[in-house]
């Protein structure tokens, strides 16, 4: 708000936001990481995805996951280790969206970031739960020991929490621009943590192979959204390697082969979670990053696939996973011959973090950034303040599958940032952190809003179910959803539950008729976030 009173663009805003994100909530996001970045800009009248995603090192190959018998290794275990780390593309990225869109540099996006980090700030309860939840990750390594433990402990609630370190880092990189973050010093010692981590005496690990080329070959990808539309909505999402795009277009293609007014509400949410098994189904058997495998993004987004994909959506839940569909036939391209195996869904961190702004020309801006995993590798760099990623675990260990790990690949990501636009002109933005629970819960918001006829704030809060091809479906006790007559009704129809606390913690802005705009954000979930309205 600070960067939208003092003139800058939604462009500058997000990133200032964003870093200062790295700062307070630096187990979700971080400049360890990477993202992906939708814009809406006014002038063009058009969306823009920026792709920032993290990616394998030249040193990766198919097999790096797999141990000396050739099995997949365990997930959970590889994450805190150098191994699991991807070449970070967040500072690569802030410097992409503020060099073509913004209107400010590093120098001034990054000063409110650099105050928080010096004079810190006070550890809540979320801080500290998700601190609570990496003690025996950080304590692995002594860089994190140092900066989040206190005798081997979560930092306490109360206590103010300063990272001198990073402040100093975003210091350089204001000075010296993103050449300051991929190259010298910096970069060195991102190399340095990844192949000899900071460990603790009497702690082994998977060491990676990071280079110092890697760091300076490292490029943003401006890509072309996908584009779908729902009754009336154009809707826009990021492309591959986010299935996120793809999935949720497919989905509400599914959903628009059935006329939704005037169902019951149980009628409507069991389509909506069959939808998404289908989706999900093609969506882990095709889709990864294009620029190593050709996806099948023509068919999987065609209306007639849908009509086709849609016959087997029952009045009954269907008794578990379901088959990929066959979206070839719907290719303007029919020379692929070959057809994915059948394989589970992949293991994939809940952990992420999401942000929207809008500004007064009407520039949007929903973004979605990570560091993987809460705590990502437990890494941090030393003398820098910063967690390292361990995007690479997002790779399918095994193959043969599009997702396996390639040098210079990125791997699959779930994440979601959406922008809908109604009348060639933005109606509402959604976006949620959960790994593959992102695409149902901007699924589920927008069926919500579009087809229930829930305001934006009540779609978002509103219990969420996740279904993504398997046996039973994932709901919140959180929101008090099992026993609940909403599940009573849809038990009725065959669906079942696996529970969790919550899921996602999404927020949005909604484009009003009158020319303001409602900015939404979580009531209860992960604590609550934030939403503010600049006064003209």
């Amino acid at each position: 708000m600070k960067i939208l009173n003092a003139g800058g663009n939604a462009i500058d805003a997000a990133v200032a936001a964003a870093a200062t994100l790295g700062v307070t909530d630096p187990f979700s996001c971080g400049i360890g990481g990477g993202g992906f970045m939708l814009i809406y800009s006014a002038k063009d009248k058009r969306v823009i995805a920026l792709d920032h995603r993290e990616v394998a090192p030249a040193s990766f190959h198919p097999g790096v996951f797999l141990d000396a018998e050739g099995k997949a290794m365990d997930w959970k275990a590889t994450v805190p280790n150098g191994i699991s780390v991807g070449v970070p593309g967040t500072v690569r990225g802030w410097h992409e969206a503020l060099t073509r869109y913004g209107t400010m540099g590093f120098d001034k996006v990054l000063a409110p970031a650099i105050r928080v980090a010096e004079e810190g700030f006070t550890v809540g309860p979320n801080f500290h739960r998700i601190n609570t939840i990496n003690e025996a990750k950080f304590a692995r390594f002594s860089t994190a020991s140092a900066l989040y433990l206190q005798d081997g402990k979560a930092l306490p609630v109360g206590s103010v929490h300063r990272n001198p370190d990073l402040a100093q880092t975003y210091r350089d990189i204001a000075r010296g621009g993103v050449k300051a973050f991929y190259e010298g010093p910096i970069a060195a010692s991102m190399v340095a943590a990844v192949n000899h981590p900071p460990v603790n005496p009497g702690v082994s690990v998977i060491a990676g192979g990071l280079t110092m080329a890697d760091l300076k070959d490292y490029e943003a990808r401006i890509r072309q959204p996908v584009r779908s539309t729902y009754r009336g909505y154009e809707v826009y999402g990021m492309p591959a390697p986010s299935s996120g795009g793809i999935a949720i277009a497919q989905a509400l293609n599914l959903l628009e082969t059935v006329d939704l007014a005037g169902k019951p509400r149980a009628e409507v949410e069991h389509l909506y979670l069959e939808a998404s098994r289908l989706a999900f189904a093609d969506r882990n058997a095709y889709v990864a990053d294009e620029e190593f495998v050709d996806v099948p993004k023509d068919g999987l987004l065609s209306k007639a696939y849908a009509r086709e994909r849609a016959q087997q959506i029952g009045a009954t839940a269907a008794p578990g996973k379901v088959a990929a569909g066959d979206p070839y036939p719907f290719e303007t391209d029919l020379s692929v011959p070959l057809r994915p195996q059948p394989r589970p869904l992949a293991q994939e961190s809940m952990h992420t973090t999401h942000l929207a702004v809008a500004d007064r020309e009407g520039n949007v801006v929903a973004y979605t950034f990570t560091i993987e995993d809460w705590g990502g590798s437990g890494i941090v760099v030393p003398g820098r303040g910063f967690l390292l990623n361990n995007e690479l675990t997002d790779f399918d260990f095994e193959g043969p599958h599009p997702n396996v790990p390639e040098a210079f690949k990125r791997p699959r990501s779930s994440m979601s940032p959406t922008i809908v636009l109604k009348d060639g002109a933005p109606a509402f933005t959604i976006g949620s952190p959960g790994g593959s629970t992102i695409i149902t819960t901007a699924l589920q918001t927008i069926v919500n809003h579009v087809d229930l006829g829930m305001s934006l704030a009540d779609a978002l809060a509103a219990p969420r179910m996740s279904q993504r091809n398997g046996d039973t479906a994932l709901v919140e006790t959180l929101l008090n959803f099992p026993g609940s007559e909403q599940a009573k009704a849809l038990e009725a129809k065959g669906h079942a539950w696996r529970e969790t606390d919550q899921i996602g913690a999404a927020n949005g802005i909604r484009f009003n008729a009158d020319g303001t705009v409602t900015a939404v954000s979580e009531p209860l979930r992960h604590g609550g976030g934030s939403a503010i309205v600049q006064k003209q």
